[in-house]
């Protein structure tokens, strides 16, 4: 016959299910997913509204910052959101209407011209 210590004749006893007790209790994937783009609409904002002297101004520090080779803050709106690139203006090209931003050695970001909604000249 084979004795068992007491912690071995509890822990036969009781058949712990681990991390799979607690997934009834969660939410299933799709309504997780609803709530995360639930929160993303009302986080969303809309596209400021830039005049004609606005993106004036925009144009003339971009231009300076390519004429002087200075950096650029872009503040530039994204399908609702609003985020910052930083880095040299490398080309602006007039028939797709994009600015080519050099963020690292090798690394460029286009931009739009109509999702600017901000320009500093850094350096």
């Amino acid at each position: 016959m084979f004795v068992y210590n007491d912690t071995e004749v509890i822990n036969m006893a009781i058949r712990d299910r681990g991390k799979i007790k607690w997934a009834a209790a969660y939410l299933q994937p799709e309504q997780a997913k609803m709530q995360r783009d639930l929160w993303l609409e009302t986080e969303r904002i809309r596209k400021p509204i830039i005049d004609e002297h606005q993106a004036e101004e925009f144009d003339l520090r971009i231009i300076y910052s390519m004429e002087y080779n200075h950096s650029v803050k872009l503040t530039v709106w994204d399908d609702g959101f609003i985020h910052d690139i930083n880095g040299r203006v490398h080309y602006v090209d007039p028939i797709t209407q994009k600015l080519h931003i050099k963020v690292k050695p090798g690394e460029f970001e286009r931009v739009a011209f109509d999702n600017v909604v901000g320009v500093k000249v850094v350096d």
